[in-house]
């Protein structure tokens, strides 16, 4: 009997534009994400549920397996805390570039 392949959900947020701008830290915002994600109602549980968070200069891809049921919604939550507490909610916006 073979095992299925588990599937991965990735998300990618763009901040392309705001750190072009030197508006925005990467850096900051992934230890912000990493520290408040939650994975069944608890924070801090990022490492034991294989869920990762990288970056390169102006992207945060968010990798989840599909089971563990970790949704766009709360990116988005997040992202617009983040920049509520960096006082820049009244400049930018969160968007999806996709459904």
């Amino acid at each position: 009997m073979v095992k299925a392949k588990k599937s991965i959900v990735k998300f990618v947020i763009d901040c392309t534009q705001p750190v072009d701008d030197k508006v925005l830290d990467v850096a900051q915002f992934e230890k912000y994400l990493h520290d408040r994600i939650k994975i069944n109602g608890k924070t801090g549980q990022l490492a034991g549920s294989n869920v990762v968070i990288s970056r390169d200069r102006t992207k945060l891809t968010v990798a989840s397996p599909a089971e563990l049921g970790f949704s766009k919604r709360q990116l988005k939550y997040l992202s617009k805390r983040y920049l509520k507490k960096q006082q820049l909610k009244e400049y930018m916006r969160v968007v999806a570039s996709s459904k």
